[in-house]
């Protein structure tokens, strides 16, 4: 009989919280199980790392294997449990011996059915929280850029099983990463959108400005075909770029997105457009393993509504909290979590359904039922948390 016991991360919110893995390898029938409120993804790791440990050279032991992520009431997804249940069901069966102290380490990959390691998800969280433990961090190597953004802590990428028993057992011991793909792109000052590219609309880039200068949200209205988009676009332009906290902060939140952390965006100002069908969750976040919305996903940067009458008034009255509060509460059955929405609100929109009232050439077909239909979207409660109102 043997025991394991190693270190991960499990992401709840913007946080990842230290997960202690223990792999139990006793003799009885052989079974494999998992327990520790695991998803399904953790719970489908066993076929992944049975054939990942046969792929890498090492008969599967026949015996009787429970492992059991700790803390129990915290729930556990995504695949990133893989190479730390790997590990330890070798060293707890007797097929490596490590001549490290397995408590210097995390890890977090998910593994192949061949024994390579895939990219997974909240790799920067799990770095930025690593450290505070002073441990290394094994990731796969396509993480390892990322994770490299977070200063002082130890990153050790790896492409395989076999690598990092190879450095377990001292036959092949591998050099941290110190790389810094930062430096790269720290100095990319090429800005896309620029005020520059707009002609004219003199008095709307001063109300820009103004509102940039000071973090105010902004409400543009004209007749279709005037630039509000154009405009609002390149307000990203003229906004100084993120400091290293605030980077680390929205880096952070779309290291635990769906869409993931493009590194070529590190200090650029977030800027996002969503479309005027999108749901409440899409907007503030949710679902089961809750995910940061589009307004945490514009944190320290700007959340554009094109056409915002055209959204739903349930999506627009759930914008007055974060407005004012600069965060987003998302509660759950079984957790609570708390997203980070600092984000500079600036919406456009039409004067009426048709877009030609007052038009000084086009005629308005709408009612003024229809008028105020329309308007009457915007609640006050809501207007009252717009600073600026320009008319372009």
């Amino acid at each position: 009989m043997g025991l394991a016991k190693l270190y991960s991360r499990a992401i709840r919110g913007t946080k990842a919280h230290e997960v202690i893995v223990e792999v139990h390898v006793a003799n009885g029938l052989p079974s494999f199980s998992i327990v520790g409120l695991p998803d399904v993804e953790v719970k489908e790791s066993r076929d992944r790392v049975r054939s990942a440990i046969q792929m890498s050279g090492f008969d599967f032991p026949a015996r009787r294997i429970t492992v059991n992520l700790a803390p129990a009431d915290l729930p556990k997804d995504s695949g990133r449990y893989d190479l730390p249940i790997a590990l330890g069901i070798l060293i707890a069966s007797g097929l490596i011996t490590t001549k490290f102290n397995l408590e210097q380490y995390e890890f977090a990959g998910e593994l192949a059915l061949d024994g390579g390691l895939r990219k997974i998800s909240g790799a920067l969280a799990i770095a930025y929280n690593a450290k505070e433990n002073s441990r290394a961090l094994v990731l796969p190597q396509e993480n390892a850029n990322e994770a490299t953004l977070v200063d002082g802590v130890t990153i050790f990428a790896i492409n395989g099983l076999m690598q990092m028993v190879g450095h377990l057992t001292g036959e092949q011991v591998l050099m941290p990463t110190c790389d810094k793909y930062v430096e790269q792109i720290a100095n990319d000052d090429i800005i896309d959108l620029d005020f520059n590219q707009v002609k004219g609309q003199i008095s709307v880039k001063k109300a820009l400005e103004v509102a940039a200068s000071g973090r105010h949200s902004i409400l543009m209205v004209s007749n279709p075909g005037c630039g509000k988009s154009m405009l609002a676009t390149r307000l990203s332009g003229i906004l100084p770029r993120l400091n290293i906290d605030e980077a680390i902060e929205t880096a952070a939140l779309y290291s635990i997105a769906n869409g993931g952390f493009d590194l070529k965006a590190w200090r650029r100002v977030p800027f996002r457009q969503p479309h005027h069908s999108s749901s409440g969750v899409a907007i503030v976040g949710g679902g089961a393993n809750p995910r940061p919305g589009e307004i945490s996903l514009a944190h320290n940067g700007v959340l554009f509504l094109d056409e915002m009458p055209e959204f739903d008034r349930k999506v627009l009255e759930v914008l007055r909290e974060p407005l004012e509060t600069k965060s987003i509460h998302i509660a759950r059955a079984t957790q609570k979590v708390e997203f980070p929405a600092d984000f500079q609100l600036v919406a456009a929109m039409n004067p009426c359904p048709c877009g030609n009232l007052n038009h000084p050439k086009a005629s308005c077909k709408c009612t003024p039922e229809q008028v105020n239909r329309y308007k009457g979207k915007l609640s006050a409660p809501l207007l009252d948390r717009i600073d600026l109102l320009a008319y372009v």
